[in-house]
């Protein structure tokens, strides 16, 4: 096929990936979506992305962009089957070089390089990333945060964001451009741009300092404002949606420019329970309006998705605890083939790891702490909330005299009850997936649900009208309390049409103020909003990058 033959001269043969069982892992999303690409390439430095969008343009195919290939909405993946040329899912996983700038205090990500990456790369520094909660235990890039607005949990950074960013796109008469806003003088062609970065021949002098964002500087401020009627993030806000940020792979982004972070001298794990959620409310409500030192993260969990996850999240934890984050994308990686592989295999049940997985973790001991036991016997809800330097105590002050007068309880984590109870609640996010794909046949369909409250909220804990309430089997609640982001995943009873639940759901939620997706991204999950319709048209006008994301048309030129 001359496609294949075109994409081998530029990559080499091993670099491109023709056979259905190996494209697989690339074109199915990690919880959501599939479809068909007549190739996976896996290029190694960014010359080589640019000449593969170039060869690409010009057979006039679709390019999908991909590095970890862990979103929650398939953004990163093709969709089904009703495309109108071939696509080409472009992984740049292979490229995942970061270079750090001005001491440490900012860094450049090329297309493949991750979060744990970058976590290791600041340790000489003594700085932190953007990110550190959450998905880079499973590996996902930096411009894929970029990307998606994702994070935002770290109450402190906000979403990953930036304005200084290095991208190809094409413009309004088809033409390939190379968009170098990264602040750095690279050259003039897009060959010798891309091969300069990519060799680091650039001196500190070719680095400035232009009057752009590599952060949201005003998210703190934000968050702070309890009485606003909007929430404090989202994907489709306006006001961070710039270049490679947001863009969904609209555009092809070879490197993002990010801010970094002074390590806190010392940390903090506070663990709070209540079984009344408004207690959480005032304590939210308090923190963010009256203290002077905000905490990093506020993550909150309910007993039922607790006891959830401590069953079926089990091996997760135990291997993340042992092991440490770096391996786990190379697990995840192993249980998706596995997985795969099954299916050929007729006498295998469907979902074979996750049952393999649930049935060896049951022979494990228990995994976590006592007085985090103690809790969940006594209490509903959990908000594990780190607090750093003199906000210890601050929070140690008022937590004591909050619970003189208020029902519940709280305790200052020792090093493994902090690391333990951060893990517990970020394992969380698989503990859907895990029951429905072990207990699948006693239940409907599985649906996941990202909400950004109005900042003024003060309900925040989901409470379903009766008619949608009684369509659902299990609910599993957690989030970020502080920022009013929460997920709530559902298994729905068997029968029940998820599509018509999800806008009922919507729907309750639209008469709320919330808006959704918060950090997740549309994929194709969710409808784009206008104002991120137009973002993905100015990004790309012929709809060649990513077509049919925030489901938008998947015909060329937006037909």
């Amino acid at each position: 096929m001359e496609i294949i033959r075109g994409l081998s001269k530029i990559v080499g043969k091993k670099q491109v990936i023709t056979s259905s069982w190996r494209k697989k892992v690339y074109s199915t999303g990690w919880r959501y979506g599939s479809g068909e690409a007549i190739a996976v390439v896996t290029p190694t430095n960014l010359p080589e992305i640019w000449k593969i969008i170039n060869f690409c343009v010009k057979a006039d195919l679709i390019i999908i962009m991909q590095a970890a290939n862990t979103g929650l909405t398939g953004g990163s993946t093709p969709n089904g089957k009703n495309y109108d040329r071939p696509i080409v899912i472009i992984n740049t996983l292979k490229v995942d070089q970061i270079h750090l700038i001005d001491s440490g205090r900012q860094i450049v990500g090329f297309a493949g390089s991750t979060l744990i990456g970058l976590e290791e790369s600041l340790m000489t520094f003594n700085r932190e990333p953007h990110s550190v909660i959450g998905s880079s235990c499973i590996g996902a890039s930096i411009v894929g945060g970029v990307c998606n607005n994702s994070g935002g949990a770290l109450i402190r950074r906000g979403p990953a964001y930036t304005e200084l960013s290095l991208y190809a796109k094409l413009d309004n008469d088809g033409k390939l451009i190379l968009i170098n806003e990264l602040g750095i003088d690279l050259g003039n062609s897009p060959i010798e741009i891309l091969e300069n970065l990519q060799n680091k021949n650039y001196s500190n002098d070719d680095i400035k300092f232009p009057d752009k964002l590599c952060s949201d500087n005003e998210y703190m401020s934000r968050v702070r404002d309890i009485d606003a009627s909007s929430p404090a993030r989202f994907n489709s806000d306006k006001r961070r949606l710039y270049g490679a940020s947001g863009c969904a792979g609209k555009i092809a982004v070879f490197a993002v420019r990010l801010d970094t972070y002074p390590v806190p001298k010392r940390k903090k794990v506070f663990y709070i329970g209540s079984n009344n959620d408004n207690s959480f409310g005032k304590i939210r409500r308090h923190i963010l309006s009256k203290f002077n030192h905000l905490p990093i993260s506020g993550e909150y969990m309910h007993k039922d998705c607790y006891d959830i996850t401590k069953e079926y999240c089990k091996d997760t934890f135990v291997m993340i605890d042992r092991m440490g984050s770096n391996f786990i994308p190379k697990l995840f990686e192993i249980k998706r083939r596995v997985d795969f592989f099954c299916e050929k295999v007729k006498f295998l049940p469907s979902n074979f790891s996750d049952k393999l997985m649930h049935v060896l973790s049951r022979f494990l001991p228990n995994h976590l702490p006592k007085r985090m036991e103690e809790f969940r016997e006594k209490y509903d809800h959990y908000w594990i909330i780190e607090m750093t330097d003199e906000g210890i105590e601050e929070a140690n002050s008022y937590f004591d005299k909050f619970f003189k007068n208020n029902e519940g309880a709280f305790f200052e984590c020792n090093m493994e009850e902090s690391k333990k109870a951060l893990l517990h609640r970020f394992v969380a996010g698989g503990a859907v997936g895990r029951l429905h794909a072990v207990k699948n046949k006693n239940y409907g369909e599985m649906m996941s649900m990202d909400i950004a409250l109005p900042r003024n909220e003060k309900n925040w804990f989901e409470k379903l009208p009766a008619e949608i309430d009684k369509l659902i089997e299990v609910k599993l609640y957690y989030g970020h309390l502080f920022c009013h982001v929460l997920h709530q995943n559902y298994i729905l009873k068997k029968g029940v049409d998820p599509d018509l639940l999800k806008n009922k759901i919507l729907k309750f939620y639209d008469e709320k103020g919330a808006e959704y997706p918060a950090e997740h991204n549309v994929g194709h999950e969710y409808k784009a909003k206008p104002s991120l319709i137009n973002f993905y048209k100015k990004l790309d006008p012929i709809n060649v990058f990513n077509p049919g994301i925030g489901r938008t048309s998947k015909q060329k030129n937006w037909k």
